[in-house]
């Protein structure tokens, strides 16, 4: 370091001893050798570890001032601090990269550096060890910072999201439950559906995730606060576990509890990895409701061209007036990603030695990114594709009645064999099936104009007057 970089920096020390931190920075000692020695991935923690952080210092407070460990005006400013680090008001003074050791151990006490120098600046004497971490370890406050983030994020966040995104593809199913199209199995033309019994089946992937997401969430709601350094609570006042987790509930507004065993609280990330497997979970489901929108949009001459997506952007620099289906291809990219974080996280989840998992700061950066790609693929599918997309009434029908697939509903009546025969016909000629049974049957066309009706046929089951063949 040159005379006019030790300029700019104050010297702070620590138990390892003295070294130089940017004057303006409101982190001390600790924080910075984290900054000098992980550099690998030169990104943040995530706003919402930060905010998770902040919540976690200031019930502690609330907790330790209760028990008449710490005096109230030291309290009041560790609290009024703590909460303006998770109001995000000073997200600029919290650098530790994502890779760093293992336990968070860094970005603990980087809450607990800038939240004490913040407010010392009253003139009261506030340790960032002695106060701001009274009662806690690094490794049960980054557990329970994993927890809570993720359960604030999937309840102010996702869950919402997912639920609106399915109450508009419920809201167009609706409106379409009347247009009956061509099905397809393998990509192959099948039998009759209507457009609203195809959207209703997005709508109950999006249902289960939200029961997936619940279920986990009643998991994720238990803390490892108290658990202090190994899981016996050394240090810790008597209850400390249930009056933190109390605290925190009173603070969100969301119940949490503390974990039945806090030693497994702090060795072990089932949780967090369970919680990943149906934010993936979800994540297939947008991916299959992103492609089916790409190949019903396809075309729009050469596709299947059912239906129109909302004109974005020019989709090409080469071809003009091209217009791409970008948010699904958008949404498929950021599923691609969560399913990537999953696989991060049950390697992470598996990194418990002894009495500490050692990926924890892993864990959460990818569980709180995959929470936050997946709320807002939700709210983007909603507002640029479901709410707007129209339907193309003409190549639906055309393809509807001209598909040979509707001899199926002759079988009872004709037979496989011979419904088989009548469908290779009209593909070879390129005619409608109604034209083909007219000339190779004995039904008359009333009849089976009513047999091959697709709108009833989209309802299934056997039609009126038909009787069951016995296979």
């Amino acid at each position: 370091m040159n005379m006019q970089d030790k300029e700019n920096t104050r010297v702070e020390r620590d138990s390892m001893g003295e070294l130089h931190v940017p004057v303006d920075a409101l982190w001390g000692a600790q924080t910075q050798r984290a900054v000098d020695n992980f550099g690998i991935g030169m990104r943040p923690m995530p706003r919402a570890f930060i905010r998770a952080l902040g919540l976690v210092k200031a019930a502690c407070a609330k907790v330790n001032h209760d028990l008449g460990l710490l005096d109230a005006e030291r309290a009041e400013l560790i609290v009024f601090y703590a909460l303006k680090v998770a109001k995000g008001d000073f997200d600029q003074h919290f650098p530790v990269d994502v890779f760093q050791t293992g336990s968070g151990t860094s970005s603990n006490m980087n809450a607990n550096e800038v939240i004490a120098r913040l407010a010392s600046t009253s003139g009261i004497d506030i340790h960032a060890n002695d106060h701001v971490n009274m009662g806690q370890s690094s490794n049960d406050v980054i557990p329970t910072a994993i927890h809570l983030s993720a359960s604030l994020e999937i309840v102010d966040r996702l869950l919402p999201s997912v639920c609106y995104l399915r109450e508009c593809i419920d809201h167009r199913a609706e409106e379409w439950s009347e247009i009956v199209k061509t099905g397809r199995t393998h990509l192959m033309d099948a039998m009759p559906m209507t457009l609203g019994q195809e959207l209703s089946a997005w709508s109950a992937q999006l249902q289960l995730a939200e029961q997936r997401l619940g279920d986990s969430l009643v998991r994720l709601k238990h803390l490892a606060q108290g658990g202090t350094a190994v899981g016996t609570g050394i240090n810790a006042p008597e209850n400390f576990a249930s009056l933190v987790s109390a605290k925190l509930s009173e603070l969100t507004g969301v119940a949490f509890v503390p974990m039945d065993n806090l030693f497994m609280s702090l060795s072990s990330q089932e949780t967090s990895v369970e919680v990943s497997g149906q934010v993936r979970a979800l994540a297939v489901a947008l991916m299959k409701i992103s492609n089916d929108l790409r190949w019903m949009n396809s075309g729009p001459l050469a596709g299947l061209g059912e239906i129109s997506l909302p004109a974005l952007q020019p989709g090409s620099s080469i071809m003009p007036g091209k217009v791409n289906p970008v948010i699904p291809e958008a949404v498929a990219m950021a599923c691609a990603r969560v399913m990537g974080h999953d696989v991060s996280i049950a390697i992470a989840g598996q990194s418990g030695n002894f009495q500490l998992n050692v990926m924890l700061p892993l864990i959460a950066d990818s569980l709180l990114d995959s929470i936050s790609l997946m709320s807002n693929a939700c709210m983007s599918l909603a507002d640029q594709v479901i709410n707007g997309m129209q339907v193309n009434l003409t190549k639906l029908n055309t393809a509807l009645h001209r598909n040979p697939i509707l001899v199926t509903a002759l079988n009872p009546v004709l037979g496989y064999e011979k419904g088989a025969a009548l469908a290779k016909r009209a593909y070879a000629e390129g005619r409608t099936l109604l034209e083909v049974a007219l000339e190779e049957t004995d039904l008359d066309e009333s009849t089976l104009r009513r047999l091959l009706d697709p709108s009833a046929l989209a309802r299934g089951g056997l039609q009126p007057g038909m009787k069951g063949s016995g296979g």
